[in-house]
């Protein structure tokens, strides 16, 4: 019988089954052709034992398929989450933490690596079968501990010495801590601060709760470090409509997330090409940050500008050199009262002009890079567009086909004359 254990060391391997299993649609055990069925069903139990509540079966004549179903007026909460709070300890992992805390028993308790170590072999003394950590092991321990800052690490003399820190007090801040932990990028710090609340209170719930985002939040926390340091990186991004992945390396500027689907979106110039380009951020992985760059802010500043003449994730391409930009234009009529409309139209619009043609008409214009990325929200104006004008024809003319289409799907044929 096969081994199985929900707990986890690489969590790029739990990312890529999760995007595999719900990003991209439940597969059956036949359809699962990456690894053997015996891999199926041990990465299946693992999802359940964390996503179980949210699981449901259908039986269909090729087989019975399983998915996700979640319910945001009911869950609060961000279940992917549990997959993150996930993680693999050894006999020796957990015995040398939880000695090493019990002899750092206050801030007050200051000893060196030699004074640790003697510690440690009097602790292990009492065990039928002692464990045995040399000196590097410990050293590495501390480090480790030292870099998340659950221990301190200060010069005594020639000697560093160790103690662990003092304990943060938490003010109370479940309402802000909830919110965040469901909306922000990198959530999962608020709900990791939640578990520490004594006093929990669910007060919000979603129309929309984008959840799939927390899988990508570890890559996402390395592209903000590595703009807080302004510093370039190298990448590895994998479509799933390709098996082959690329690395490239980059300067991240900003993160776009969709108001409309919660995709998060990087913003990154490549010197290679010397262009901006957008990269999907639950694409890429292996951030490996490197030097800093002298270039950053300059960079920044070019994408800033581009923003005037962006709808989506779009950018100008190569840099200082001739724009490439295409004119949307179209005219909207209105009836009496519903001045809603006219309100909803300047609400939206995230760049361009609006301006009144006539008593019931206003025609909105707008310069970008990318005319597709607007066909979404034109459509929403569509029983009230009079007039139409892109530069781009070829999007012109589908965004007219399209509209014929629907009208001969709802039997309007006259209409699609």
């Amino acid at each position: 019988m096969s081994s199985y254990s929900e707990l986890v060391k690489n969590f790029e391997k739990i990312r890529e089954l999760m995007r595999e299993f719900y990003v991209y649609g439940f597969k059956r055990r036949d359809e699962y052709d990456k690894k053997s069925s015996r891999s199926y069903d041990d990465e299946r139990r693992r999802l359940e034992s964390w996503l179980g509540d949210y699981m449901s079966f259908a039986q269909t004549p090729e087989g019975k398929n399983i998915f996700i179903s979640i319910d945001s007026r009911v869950s609060r909460h961000n279940p992917f989450y549990k997959a993150l709070k996930s993680k693999s300890f050894t006999d020796g992992d957990i015995t040398l933490h939880f000695i090493l805390f019990d002899i750092l028993d206050s801030p007050k308790t200051v000893l060196s690596l030699p004074q640790i170590l003697a510690e440690l072999d009097t602790y292990l003394s009492e065990f039928k079968s002692p464990m045995l950590f040399d000196e590097s092991t410990v050293r590495k321990k501390l480090k480790e501990y030292t870099s998340l800052g659950i221990i301190g690490a200060e010069k005594s003399g020639r000697r560093l010495v160790y103690r662990r820190s003092d304990d943060a007090a938490l003010p109370k801040m479940n309402d802000a801590l909830s919110f965040y932990s469901e909306v922000a990028p990198c959530g999962v710090i608020g709900s990791f601060l939640l578990d520490k609340q004594s006093e929990k209170r669910d007060n919000f719930s979603f129309k929309h709760h984008y959840i799939t985002s927390a899988m990508d939040s570890g890559v996402l926390a390395a592209l903000f470090t590595a703009m807080q340091k302004k510093c370039i990186v190298t990448v590895t991004n994998t479509s799933r409509h390709s098996s082959e992945s690329h690395k490239n390396r980059i300067i991240p500027l900003r993160i776009f997330i969709s108001v409309q689907n919660g995709r998060q979106h990087l913003l990154a110039y490549q010197p290679d090409f010397n262009e901006i380009k957008s990269f999907r951020v639950d694409y890429l992985s292996d951030v490996k940050i490197e030097e800093p760059t002298p270039r950053f802010d300059e960079l920044r500043s070019e994408l800033d500008k581009m923003q005037s003449k962006m709808w989506g994730v779009t950018a100008n391409g190569k840099l200082y050199g001739k724009e490439s930009l295409e004119h949307v234009e179209f005219t909207v009529k209105v009836a009496e009262g519903e001045a809603h409309i006219i309100q909803r139209l300047m609400r939206e619009k995230r760049i361009g002009t609006v301006l009144k043609t006539g008593d019931n008409t206003y025609r909105f214009c707008a310069e970008v890079y990318d005319t597709n990325e607007m066909i979404p929200w034109i459509r929403t104006f569509i029983c009230r567009i009079t007039e139409l004008n892109f530069s781009n024809m070829g999007v012109q003319e589908q965004f007219k086909r399209d509209i014929e289409k629907m009208y001969r799907i709802y039997g309007i044929e006259e209409a699609a004359k």
